[in-house]
């Protein structure tokens, strides 16, 4: 048999998107698969033929979608749909956040398609100048007495430590990857999730991701008329996440020695600051899952805005570079030459 073509993101989440559109108008679950499969390409119709079959043997849907190789955050808020009840609701949730990551990768990746491959045709003239022009024009500037210019200097100076600065970054990428191989796969979730949002730029991200996903499962826990400490244990039980699994232990832990939600809360590094006062004050007005619906959407618009910050700075900062070193050839070349000129 051919092997499997992978879903991608892209398709995972239209998938569930369009599950959970079907479901929202009265759709059984088995009859908003076949609905779905009729517009699939025929490789994706036999797959979902296959979890039709699964699922009238009683086979629970996350166990399906795991079976396809569906994210484990997308498979995590169908666990926690089908805990709360609100199915349809929190598959449109998941998937509108995995489009949002979709498509700002593919818009990253189109950012850094003309930058990059004007970087490699600017290295190779670099190569060009720095290893057959300069030489050349610098023996012929010397013979005659002319001191070399600042654009000169520049790009002697950046032949002799750019080198030294990849040799660096590659040293640092293959101690990196030996740290993670090593030590920090073995380290608990949560002190993997510790260290990560220490990474500049980087964790200020993933603690709007993180603090997003945990208040929008809660949220959608506590309005299904489970309690807070019942919540936990779904968590808990989620072992397909082993971060959310290990904090729902560690929260209820917590919550049986007597300290209270906000203050565990807030002594998680992973989490946004404003998060404890969220959850006190949703606590003090009785609308806890309310607040923390709020919160979770305020986190997704954050998100994007950080996203999309950190986008816009890529690719000027690219030309910038890009910029500055072909400028230094041209200028580093000519203005000798005008000085000759001028001499004669």
């Amino acid at each position: 048999m051919m092997k499997r073509r992978k879903w991608t993101l892209n398709e995972q989440a239209n998938f569930l998107k369009r599950m959970g559109e079907l479901l929202s108008r009265g759709y059984p679950i088995t009859e908003a698969m076949t609905s779905i499969s009729l517009h699939l390409p025929s490789d994706r119709k036999e797959e979902l033929y296959d979890c039709l079959i699964d699922l009238k043997k009683g086979l629970p849907f996350t166990d399906v979608l795991n079976k396809l190789g569906f994210h484990r955050d997308l498979i995590g808020y169908v666990y926690f749909a089908e805990q709360h009840g609100s199915f349809a609701e929190a598959l449109l949730e998941g998937s509108g956040l995995a489009l949002v990551k979709d498509k700002d990768m593919k818009k990253l990746i189109k950012l850094l398609q003309y930058p990059l491959l004007l970087i490699v045709i600017t290295g190779f003239l670099f190569v060009f100048v720095q290893k057959t022009l300069l030489p050349k024009f610098t023996n012929l500037f010397n013979s005659m007495n002319l001191e070399a210019n600042l654009f000169t200097k520049f790009l002697y100076s950046f032949d002799h430590y750019f080198p030294m600065f990849i040799f660096s970054l590659l040293l640092s990428l293959l101690a990196a990857s030996i740290y993670y191989f090593l030590l920090f796969r073995k380290l608990p979730a949560l002190k993997q999730r510790t260290q990560l949002v220490r990474i500049p730029i980087l964790g200020s991200i993933l603690k709007l991701f993180f603090t997003h996903y945990f208040s929008i499962q809660l949220s959608f826990l506590l309005s299904g008329g489970i309690s807070v400490f019942e919540a936990l244990q779904l968590f808990e039980n989620n072992k397909r996440q082993p971060f959310y699994s290990e904090l729902g232990s560690e929260i209820k832990r917590k919550l049986i020695t007597g300290e209270k939600l906000e203050e565990i809360i807030g002594a998680f590094p992973f989490f946004e600051k404003e998060f404890p006062l969220i959850i006190k004050h949703g606590q003090e007005n009785g609308r806890l899952d309310q607040e923390l619906r709020f919160f979770s959407q305020h986190c997704t618009e954050c998100l994007e805005d950080q996203i999309n910050k950190s986008l816009k700075t890529i690719q000027p900062t690219l030309y910038l570079f890009i910029g500055i070193l072909v400028v230094s050839m041209y200028l580093a070349i000519l203005l000798p030459m005008f000085h000759l000129l001028n001499g004669i």
